[in-house]
């Protein structure tokens, strides 16, 4: 990656921040080539990466399609709460079997769930990485894809600084995505940032991820770089207040929608901000038929594991009045 661009990309991930760890980037066609790359670059095939059970569906794909198999933690309790506990009992089962351990986490504003970690579940996660970085190395991949729709731009990476506390053993990959941030899915570019603490750690990784690259994808789009550097340098405050429009549009449509949901006691998971709210169907072929019955009656989501999507991104506001409702009718001629 350009260099500009790299440097760019480390100052705009972690503004606001006073994260002290040693760094480096490397440039990555979109998000989806900072994860993969990572997933192929820790672990050999046949091993094992650790990921949500409620999840972006390309990160099964990535790791099938590189004869990587899958441990899915529960991402919430039965309570809807973060489910700390199933993490550290998939980890644990997981170290049995490997020597390196890959952890993803896809915060804050995940996909599809539009939930967004605590400080204090952070802290806990960390933790817990430091306690297995005393027998296994361990990774742990946190995919920002949707951070900058965060509904704070302010604190949105103040969680950032726990990172500081990673033992030498540990290391923080972040995806970064320019296709969602600067709504430029098709120009193909994105990062991964590397954080730990020795530099010798940092030296080896960006070199495994470069090597990765040039085997792939070689670089990406300069255009896409320059473009990014251009926006976050001479045009910042224009490129935010036009970002701080959508991110009010989106509480808007947000809230009407978990309002309405509320009131016709349509279940969802925990949403926070984000494009998405996932509605909770837990059984997936019960998911499939509702999935199903929304398509006839033209309200059309994603299905996915254990829910339905429902893309408020892509929703007009008067167009989400009553749907909760009309969802929540159609759901009871299947579920009940």
């Amino acid at each position: 990656g350009n260099p500009n661009f790299r440097k760019d990309v480390y100052e705009w991930i972690t503004q606001g921040t006073n994260l002290k760890l040693a760094h480096n980037v490397v440039a990555t066609p979109g998000g989806s080539g900072a994860v993969s790359s990572t997933f192929t670059s820790i672990l050999e095939e046949g091993e094992t990466v650790i990921i949500p059970n409620i999840a972006w569906g390309s990160y099964r794909l990535m790791a099938s399609e590189n004869n990587l198999k899958i441990a899915e933690y529960e991402l919430f309790s039965e309570d809807n709460h973060f489910n700390i506990a199933s993490i550290k009992e998939t980890v644990q089962e997981v170290m049995k079997r490997q020597e390196r351990i890959l952890l993803l986490i896809n915060d804050p504003c995940e996909n599809p769930t539009g939930y967004t970690m605590s400080h204090e579940e952070w802290k806990e996660v960390i933790d817990f990485v430091n306690e297995v970085s005393k027998t296994h190395p361990i990774v742990l991949l946190d995919d920002i894809a949707y951070i900058d729709y965060a509904y704070n731009a302010d604190t949105s990476r103040k969680y950032m600084e726990i990172w500081n506390g990673l033992s030498e053993n540990a290391m923080v990959i972040v995806g970064f995505s320019c296709s969602k941030t600067m709504t430029s899915y098709g120009l193909r570019c994105g990062a991964a940032v590397i954080l730990a603490q020795l530099e010798e750690s940092i030296i080896e990784m960006k070199t495994v991820l470069e090597k990765k690259a040039r085997a792939t994808w070689s670089n990406i789009p300069n255009a896409a770089m320059e473009n990014f550097s251009w926006v976050v340098n001479e045009n910042r405050e224009e490129f935010l207040k036009e970002k701080q429009f959508y991110i009010d549009l989106m509480k808007e449509r947000s809230s009407i929608f978990l309002t309405e949901a509320h009131e016709v006691h349509l279940p969802h998971y925990p949403y926070r901000e984000g494009f998405f709210v996932t509605l909770k169907i837990y059984d997936n072929d019960l998911c499939k038929k509702v999935h199903e019955a929304f398509l006839e009656n033209h309200i059309y989501t994603v299905k996915v594991n254990h829910g339905i999507r429902v893309g408020l991104c892509s929703l007009p506001s008067h167009k989400i009045y009553g749907l909760a409702k009309k969802m929540k009718e159609i759901e009871d001629t299947i579920l009940k």
